[in-house]
């Protein structure tokens, strides 16, 4: 065979070979962003300008909780917590646009506490997208609810609801004990 003839064979053969070395790679993370991400995956791609876009926004939230000093609570700081919610469910009969408030700023220390910058809402959910994306519709939700609170807009009901949501990131944060990725890998 000739030389020409030999790299006609090869060259085509190489490029398939890289091709599809290039789409399983991009398949694998796709996959692997899906499940780390969970609903937010979809939320992501749906207000980006394409898939690649919205994946490149969520590997660059990994890289940046990565870099945050996300830690445990210690047992007597979860039990502070705890109780500061109690006292903030049980503020909620009499005075449950203030209680949830006081849950809005609760689970803002708890985050803090943990690490998680709490400058931005924002980017307090991409921050949280990482590790508490399961829970991070309640937080939405929860923060609305705040928002229309706050210029008293909100009925019992939505506020009834904001505490539960607000209770759901709260109980997440709160018994995580610090298990994110630094700890498990």
């Amino acid at each position: 065979m000739s030389t020409g003839t030999l790299l006609a064979i090869i060259i085509p053969v190489v490029v398939v070979i890289a091709l599809i070395a290039v789409a399983s790679s991009l398949a694998l993370r796709r996959r692997r962003l899906r499940e780390r991400f969970g609903p937010e995956y979809d939320r992501t791609v749906e207000r980006a300008d394409s898939r690649m876009a919205a994946e490149r926004e969520l590997s660059a939230r990994e890289k940046r909780h990565d870099a945050l000093d996300i830690k445990p609570l210690p047992s007597d700081v979860r039990d502070r917590y705890a109780r500061e919610w109690g006292s903030v469910q049980e503020e909620f009969v009499d005075r449950p646009e203030n209680a949830v408030h006081d849950a809005d700023r609760l689970v803002t220390s708890l985050m803090h506490e943990r690490g998680y910058p709490t400058e931005d809402f924002e980017q307090q959910l991409k921050d949280l997208s990482v590790e508490h994306s399961q829970t991070l519709e309640h937080y939405r939700a929860a923060h609305k609810v705040d928002e229309l609170s706050t210029r008293h807009q909100a009925t019992t009901e939505q506020l009834r609801s904001a505490m539960v949501h607000y209770r759901a990131l709260f109980d997440e944060l709160l018994s995580d004990g610090g298990q994110t990725r630094h700890a498990r890998a």
